[in-house]
């Protein structure tokens, strides 16, 4: 075997190390600070809107890792939908301090970020692809398209 296909291979294994790791990472100071904002609520004694729509978010960040961990892609809509929630999040905690301008961009916002979810699903649905190209992540460059007989996508 050729030290260029040595150098690669080992290249590629280092790579997926440090995704696998980075993502460890992610999930594990996700689920601490849920812990923590939990402890908060305890010690506080009640749950606002606004606890809830972070454990929310926390929560996505959760699923965001598992399901790159599990097929090595990343949906593009995942992260427009703690966009959306987190600019939610932030309009309902402070409504009250923000002039109407400012209440109108972060709505605005909310809005811009659904349609490009719109976008997003209806270019999925009307331009299928094999999601190879687009959505694999660096660690399935090098991995075979899945097979047309077992009818995977």
């Amino acid at each position: 075997m050729e030290p260029a296909n040595h150098i690669q291979r080992y290249g590629r294994k280092a790579i997926g190390a440090v995704e696998v790791l980075g993502l460890f990472v992610i999930a594990i100071a996700t689920v601490i600070a849920a812990a923590q904002e939990v402890g908060l609520m305890v010690d506080a004694g009640r749950v606002s809107l606004g606890d809830l729509l972070l454990l929310f978010i926390y929560l996505e960040v959760v699923a965001m890792v598992g399901l790159y961990l599990e097929s090595g892609q990343l949906p593009v809509r995942l992260p427009l939908y703690i966009g959306m929630v987190a600019l939610a999040r932030y309009l309902i905690l402070d409504m009250k301090a923000m002039n109407e301008w400012r209440m109108l961009a972060v709505s605005a916002s909310v809005l811009l970020l659904a349609l490009a979810v719109l976008v997003v699903r209806y270019g999925h649905v009307r331009f299928p692809y094999d999601g190879r190209e687009i959505e694999a992540g660096p660690s399935d460059a090098h991995k075979p398209p899945p097979s047309a007989s077992t009818g995977q996508r």
